[in-house]
């Protein structure tokens, strides 16, 4: 029951993250919902779930972190941010050392170390102004690293977006997750919440980034998110090249955009 909880509460942050299209730079474009899409064989069944992960976000998640986002100074919320990213260091630094990634591993690991010691349990990213720069990886990464596919994209109901090859690695992540060691029911609970609340009232002026088809969208963001990802920020020649991103981007939307 835990592992289940556990693997909820990471894949759903990752859910709200993806609205951001972190790292891939604008916006990520909706492709044509009517044209199937290769990399997800089973739409039907996640077209449901996702319309089932959204309303429950709109009716609840959502409202509630409008009401932390308000009552919550912006200094808190960092170090509130910043205290869930340093527990987040842990699966990264095994993940690491899964990929042979050895110096990342060791960057990383002074990275948790001072943030937890002078950073005040990580509650200031000190890592970040001495240069130390946040890594992610997860075992979903460290499959793809040794050469395993994705395989079809799968919407789970209430974890989100996955695939099978990400759905199998959150079992790994769980068992090295700090949340592990906190014994105390209603304490461990009280954590996830928080940092589930914490993460999607960030994201609440993303939101608007969302175009076209949400559901597509959503899609295009997650798998091209982990492809960049596994390929360390590389992308390949064949996904920079792919005019389907764009089909619901049209001209009059790009020149609202350049001020044209």
């Amino acid at each position: 029951m835990q592992g289940t909880q556990a693997a909820a509460h990471r894949l759903a942050r990752l859910l709200f993250i993806l609205i951001l299209g972190c790292g891939l730079g604008g916006r990520v474009l909706a492709q044509n919902a009517v044209e199937p899409d290769p990399r997800d064989p089973f739409e039907g069944f996640n077209r449901a779930m996702f319309s089932f992960n959204d309303t429950l976000d709109q009716y609840l998640l959502r409202p509630v972190a409008v009401v932390y986002d308000k009552a919550t100074p912006d200094p808190m919320q960092d170090g509130i941010g910043n205290f869930f990213n340093n527990l987040g260091e842990i699966p990264t630094i095994f993940n690491d050392l899964m990929q042979f990634k050895l110096g990342q591993a060791g960057l990383d690991t002074t990275r948790f170390l001072v943030n937890t010691t002078v950073g005040l349990f990580g509650f200031i990213d000190i890592g970040s102004r001495i240069g130390l720069t946040r890594n992610n990886e997860d075992f979903g990464q460290t499959l793809g690293y040794w050469g395993l596919d994705s395989g079809p994209y799968l919407v789970l109901p209430l974890l989100g977006p996955s695939t099978i090859r990400d759905a199998t690695g959150m079992v790994p992540d769980y068992y090295v997750s700090p949340n592990r060691a906190v014994d105390h029911d209603t304490t461990r609970y009280s954590l996830r919440a928080l940092d589930l609340v914490d993460t999607r009232a960030s994201l609440l002026e993303a939101e608007k980034l969302v175009a076209g088809d949400r559901y597509a969208f959503f899609r295009n963001a997650y798998l091209q998110r982990r492809e960049f990802l596994v390929n360390d920020g590389q992308m390949a020649d064949d996904f920079l090249d792919d005019d389907d991103l764009f089909d619901d981007f049209d001209d009059t939307d790009m020149e609202s955009e350049s001020g044209g």
